[in-house]
């Protein structure tokens, strides 16, 4: 079994059921799922830019991303409906709480100066934003092999109700908050 998942199972969740006065195991907020995702603009003119960043994701995550295209046409910006425009992949279960492990420890302990996250990322129903400026905080990623520094925004979806909930549980699997 995963390491953190185990944890969860063992420690988190009963620590959290008896804080938060929760009658089930079913009512206690968890993981559901976390969404990865790289918005490439210079795809409209390079081709290639869109594919060294679905590359990045699949070493990243391990698994392989879809591309997202555009909604709408945008003429300032050169976009057309349908166009390719970023990437993003979807993380859930084993895969979700190995990736988890590896940002929680691995990867943002390598930002420079870091102070910890920002605790007002959450969006009012439990579930948390993140914001990376380079691909590079993750090992997997050969500093010499990438064409271009691209930032990722990543999405952990919990099943918390309120603010409060989802980050006494992000914290309780070892996010990093700012005090």
């Amino acid at each position: 079994m995963i390491r953190l998942k185990e944890k969860y199972h063992n420690e988190i969740q009963p620590k959290l059921m008896k804080e938060g006065g929760y009658t089930s195991v079913m009512e206690v907020p968890k993981l559901s799922k976390i969404t990865v995702n790289i918005g490439v603009g210079e795809a409209t003119q390079n081709a290639k830019a869109l594919e060294a960043a679905v590359s990045d994701l699949t070493r990243i995550t391990g698994r392989k991303p879809f591309v997202t295209r555009a909604k709408k046409s945008i003429s300032n910006f050169k976009l057309r409906e349908g166009a390719p425009i970023g990437c993003a992949v979807t993380l859930r279960h084993d895969v979700m709480y190995e990736f988890f492990d590896r940002l929680v420890n691995i990867a943002i302990p390598r930002v420079r100066d870091f102070r910890g996250i920002n605790p007002k990322s959450f969006d009012g129903r439990g579930n948390f934003n993140l914001g990376l400026r380079e691909q590079l905080i993750f090992p997997e990623i050969d500093y010499d092999k990438i064409d271009k520094v691209r930032g990722m925004n990543i999405s952990i979806t919990t099943t918390a109700r309120t603010d409060e909930e989802g980050r006494r549980l992000l914290t309780e699997l070892g996010m990093p908050f700012r005090k």
